[in-house]
C-alpha cells in the first residue's frame, strides 16, 4: 500500500533477484531467525498487527495491533522501538487491523486503520494522523455493522483487509467471519464518507471458496488472513488447512466471482495464519503465509508475479524459520525504515502476547551487506 524510495526499490529487486538464484542450492539447516526486537506487550493476548508509513518521516511510522479479549479488548499503537504510545479501549474482542492511505473524508484524505470488533458484529475506523496527534474514531454510530442477517460465529467479523482501488481511489474493506459456508465466504464493503466527515460502509459483494477443511476429521477450519495487492489487484485468503487462495480486489471486475488460484497447500505443518504482500518495482515481489508452529513459527514466501507467462502459478521460493512463537497475523512493508533498511516485517509472538519486529533481509535469506542503505 506504500512505495519505496525509487531508488532504493531498484536496488532492492536487484538483490532479491540475485538471492532468489541461490534459494535452492543444497545448504546446512539454518539457524532460526531472531527478530530485531519486540513491542511491549499489549496486554492478555495479542493477535494481528498492521503498519503505517508516516509520508515524510518514517522515523514517526507506527506499529499497530490487537489485544483480543472480550469486552475490555483495545488497538494499540507502537512506536518503531516497540514503546506503546496510545491504547484504545473497551473493544469488544478486536480481531484484526488492516491500514489503508487517503480516505476522502470531510473534503480531505484520511490515512485510516480498521478493526473487526467480533463480539459487536461492527468495524471499527481510526483516523491516523500525520502530525503525531492520536488515533480518533470516525465510525458513523460509532461502528459500521456487517455481517447482517448472519447466526452465530457466522455474524461475527474476525479477519479484515482494506482496498484502494487505483482507477477512482474507491476503498473498501474485506472481512471474513468467524465461520462460514462453502461459497461467499467473505464480504466486501465499501468505505466513504457518510456526509458528515464519518466512514459508512456498504456491502457490495459475498465471494470466496471454502474447503471446510480442520485440523482433525469432523472438525471445521476457518479463513482468517486475508492480504490485498492494491497495485495489482488481487486478494489472497488462507483457507487455514487447505491453501492460499487468490480472487479479484475489484468487486466491479468482469471475472470478479472467477477464483484465479489455489496455492500452499502443501508444506505446512499447523495453519496457515498471516498473510502480506512484499512489494518491489515491476509488480515483483513476495507472499508471504505464515505457519502458525509453537516456539518456531515459519514464513513461507511464494512470488508476487508468478511464474514466467503464469501469474496465477504462485510457487513457494524460500522458507524462512524464525523464533516466533505461534505467529497469527503479520504485516510487511517494503519501505526502508530507521534499522530495517530493505523493509519491516512484524509478527504476532504468542508466548509474549506482543509483536516481533524483524529486518526484511533475514526473513529474505539476503547477506545484510547486500541490503540498501536506509534513505
Amino acid at each position: 500500500m506504500y512505495s519505496m524510495n525509487a531508488a532504493c526499490a531498484t536496488l532492492l529487486a536487484s538483490t532479491l533477484l540475485v538471492s532468489a538464484q541461490h534459494e535452492f542450492t543444497a545448504q546446512p539447516e539454518p539457524d532460526r531467525v531472531a527478530p530485531v526486537r519486540f513491542t511491549q506487550a499489549v496486554g492478555q493476548d495479542a493477535d494481528d498487527p498492521a503498519i503505517w508509513i508516516h509520508p515524510s518521516d518514517p522515523g514517526r511510522s507506527l506499529i499497530l495491533g490487537t489485544n483480543k479479549v472480550a469486552a475490555v479488548g483495545s488497538l494499540s499503537a507502537f512506536a518503531l522501538d516497540g514503546r506503546s504510545v496510545q491504547a484504545i479501549q473497551s473493544i469488544d474482542r478486536p480481531n484484526n487491523v488492516d491500514v489503508e492511505y487517503g480516505l476522502l473524508l470531510g473534503g480531505r484524505r484520511v490515512d485510516i486503520a480498521v478493526v473487526t470488533e467480533r463480539l459487536k458484529r461492527r468495524l471499527r475506523i481510526f483516523a491516523i494522523r500525520h502530525d503525531g496527534r492520536p488515533l480518533e474514531e470516525v465510525s458513523a454510530g460509532g461502528g459500521i455493522p456487517v455481517l447482517a442477517g448472519e447466526p452465530g460465529e457466522k455474524g461475527e467479523p474476525m479477519g479484515i483487509s482494506l482496498y484502494k482501488r487505483p482507477r477512482d481511489g474507491a476503498v473498501f474493506a474485506i472481512v471474513t467471519p468467524k465461520t462460514g459456508g462453502p461459497t461467499e465466504y467473505l464480504w466486501q464493503y465499501r468505505l466513504e464518507d457518510d456526509g458528515a466527515g464519518l466512514v459508512k460502509g456498504s456491502l457490495v459483494r459475498r465471494f470466496g471458496k471454502f474447503s471446510g477443511q480442520g485440523a482433525a476429521p469432523g472438525e471445521t477450519g476457518e479463513i482468517e488472513a486475508v492480504a490485498v495487492d492494491d497495485e495489482l489487484g488481487f486478494v489472497y485468503y488462507a483457507d487455514e488447512r487447505f491453501g492460499i487462495r487468490k480472487s479479484y480486489a475489484d468487486p466491479d471486475h468482469p471475472d470478479a466471482a472467477r477464483e484465479l488460484a489455489v496455492f500452499g497447500t502443501a508444506g505446512y505443518q499447523l495453519d496457515r495464519e498471516g498473510l502480506a504482500i512484499y512489494t518491489a518495482p515491476g509488480g515483483r515481489g513476495y507472499i508471504v503465509s505464515t505457519d502458525q508452529i509453537p516456539g518456531g513459527t515459519e514464513f513461507r514466501l511464494y512470488r508476487r508475479e508468478g511464474e514466467s507467462g503464469e501469474p496465477h502459478d504462485h510457487r513457494v521460493v524460500h522458507v524462512a524459520r524464525t523464533t516466533a512463537d505461534a505467529t497469527d497475523g503479520i504485516e510487511v512493508v517494503s519501505t526502508p525504515l530507521p534499522g530495517f533498511p530493505a523493509g519491516l516485517l512484524v509478527a504476532m509472538n504468542s508466548s509474549g502476547r506482543n509483536f516481533a519486529l524483524f529486518r526484511w533481509e533475514d526473513i529474505a535469506g539476503i547477506p545484510r551487506t547486500s541490503a540498501p542503505a536506509s534513505h
